[in-house]
């Protein structure tokens, strides 16, 4: 990395964009979130971002110096013109091409698009994501190559070298959880586990012991599963 980069991170509220934020907060001398509202029916996850942001400030003085101004973008469209478990009220399942109903067609994409348009306003030359090819579901805009191939696009598209960081291509999520405990200690993993959001479904009534959720979507399962699998790979 070079010490004139400076990164702009997708930014949700949920356990592995907030990994990603320390992450690049451990990396780059200056860093921005952006966040997405686009009509999820896990919205809740909006809510609790400027509280985590605020808390991650506490975590440390040099992450507070380094982090820089939030952008909240609004991509409802997304919900209008698709028809999936993420933004309608509809039964979790897999869809006749194998892929299961909670992908959001073009979501990544547009995100990493708008993003980029962003950091091009604002100097920024890294953008940091929280795509994983380890623990997901086949979405196909979570991939590596797509990534690498987006980076391209954008690059022959605005002119520019900015550069597609996903430090979470390739750890599952007892890894990811492993990460957030080397780049913050005990402190931001209690934070992450209390204070994040994954649930596809956004229930946040009971507190678990790797936090809050239905307990048994996708999301909630495969958090579950990576935390007792780093709690018992630390004991």
């Amino acid at each position: 990395m070079l010490p004139t980069d400076t990164a702009l991170v997708l930014f949700s509220g949920g356990q592995d964009s907030t990994t990603c934020l320390a992450w690049a907060l451990a990396n780059y001398a200056r860093v921005e979130t952006i966040g997405f509202d686009y009509g999820q029916r896990h919205a809740v996850e909006l809510t609790v971002r400027p509280a985590l942001l605020e808390q991650l400030r506490a975590q440390s003085a040099d992450w507070n110096g380094r982090l820089g101004e939030d952008h909240m973008i609004d991509l409802s469209l997304i919900s209008r013109i698709s028809q999936t478990a993420m933004t309608h009220d509809i039964a979790i399942e897999t869809q006749a091409n194998g892929l299961p109903n909670t992908f959001v067609p073009g979501r990544n994409l547009l995100f990493m698009t708008v993003a980029a348009t962003v950091a091009y306003r604002r100097g920024l030359t890294v953008l940091v994501g929280g795509m994983c090819e380890t623990d997901f579901s086949g979405y196909p805009d979570c991939r590596d190559d797509t990534m690498k191939a987006l980076q391209v696009a954008l690059n022959l598209g605005m002119d520019t070298r900015i550069k597609l960081e996903t430090p979470l291509m390739w750890r599952d999520k007892r890894q990811t959880w492993e990460l957030a405990r080397q780049l913050g200690g005990a402190a931001l993993v209690d934070l992450i586990r209390s204070d994040t959001h994954t649930c596809y479904l956004g229930e946040r009534g009971e507190l678990h012991d790797w936090g809050y959720g239905c307990g048994t979507c996708p999301a909630c399962a495969l958090r579950a599963r990576g935390y007792r699998q780093f709690v018992g790979a630390e004991t």
